[in-house]
C-alpha cells in the first residue's frame, strides 16, 4: 500500500529520538529523521514532527505525545515504544499493549496511516536478559493483534536475525547505532512501499570472528560496569534519562538535511 504523506509525526522513546545516531553536541538524527528525509524525496511538501523523548514508557507516550500528535492532524504516524516498559520489574504486558492499542485507535480514527513495531528478543542481545524473552514474545503477540484490529502496519523486528546483530547496536545494547538506525529507516520505508525501497535491510552482515570465552567475559563485565550500573542507579533514585527533556521537533517543519557520511550499509 503506497500513499502520499504530507504530515508525518513520530512518537516514542529514545530509539525514535535518535540515540545514538549523532551526539548531544551535534544532535541526534535517528531512523525517524532518516525516514522523513526519504519521504521528502518523494513528496517535497512533507512536514515532520518528532515528539519522542528518551526514557518514556508507553503510558507516558500516550499521555504526553498522543494529544499533540492528534492536534497536528498527521496522515502518517510511527509509534515505537515498549522497551522501557519491558525492562521494568513490574512489566504488565496487558496494560502496555492497552496503551498502544488506544493510540492505534485514536490515530487511525483520525485518518492517519499508523506504523507500529515488535521488539527484537533482548535475550539474543544480552545473555543476562534471557529472562525477558518470554515477556518480549507476549508483548509482540499483543502488538500484532492490536495492529490487526485497527489496520496498523507492523514492522516485525522480532522476525529477522539482523535485528539482533550486535553490530547494529551501541555499546549499551539498548540503543541502535548509526548502522542500526539506517537499517530501521529502510525497514519502515519498505513497509510503506516507498519508491526505491526494498528488503535489503534484512540482509545479514558479513560473518564476524568469534570471541574467546575470556574475551566474551571481559565484554560482559565492561558492559555491566559502564551501562547496567548507571541504569540501576537511576532506577534506585527514581530518575529517568528523560527527566527535564522535551521533544526535539515538537512542531511540523521540513525535514532537516543531514550531511551524508560514507555509506553505512
Amino acid at each position: 500500500m503506497t500513499g502520499t504523506y504530507l504530515r508525518y509525526v513520530a512518537l516514542g522513546d529514545s530509539q525514535t529520538e535518535g540515540m545514538n545516531d549523532g551526539d548531544e553536541v551535534r544532535g541526534y538524527r535517528g531512523w525517524a529523521d532518516r525516514l522523513a528525509e526519504q519521504l521528502t524525496a518523494a513528496q517535497p511538501r512533507l512536514r515532520y514532527a518528532n515528539l519522542a523523548v528518551r526514557g518514556r514508557v508507553t503510558g507516558e507516550v500516550r499521555a504526553e505525545q498522543l494529544p499533540t500528535a492528534l492536534s497536528l492532524r498527521p496522515d502518517l504516524v510511527t509509534v515505537l515504544a515498549g522497551l522501557n516498559d519491558l525492562l521494568r520489574p513490574r512489566f504488565d504486558a496487558i496494560a502496555v499493549a492497552g496503551h498502544l492499542e488506544s493510540m492505534f485507535e485514536a490515530l487511525t480514527g483520525a485518518g492517519a496511516r499508523v506504523v507500529a513495531f515488535t521488539l527484537p528478543d533482548p535475550g539474543l542481545l544480552v545473555p543476562a536478559a534471557r529472562g525477558l524473552t518470554r515477556r518480549a514474545q507476549d508483548f509482540n503477540g499483543r502488538v500484532r493483534e492490536a495492529a490487526r484490529r485497527h489496520g496498523v502496519t507492523v514492522v516485525d523486528l522480532s522476525e529477522y536475525p539482523i535485528c539482533t546483530d550486535p553490530r547494529l547496536w551501541s555499546a549499551d545494547r539498548l540503543h541502535l547505532n548509526t548502522l542500526g538506525h539506517t537499517r530501521l529507516a529502510s525497514a519502515v520505508a519498505h513497509a510503506l512501499d516507498l519508491p526505491d525501497s526494498d528488503d535489503l535491510w534484512t540482509n545479514p552482515l558479513d560473518p564476524q570472528r568469534k570471541l574467546s570465552t575470556w574475551q566474551r567475559a571481559g565484554v560482559e563485565l565492561r558492559w555491566a560496569v559502564s551501562c547496567v550500573g548507571p541504569w540501576l542507579l537511576r532506577r534506585a533514585l527514581g530518575k529517568s534519562s528523560g527527566d527535564g527533556r522535551t521533544a526535539k521537533r515538537p512542531t511540523l517543519a521540513p525535514a532537516r538535511r543531514w550531511p551524508e557520511p560514507d555509506s553505512v550499509l
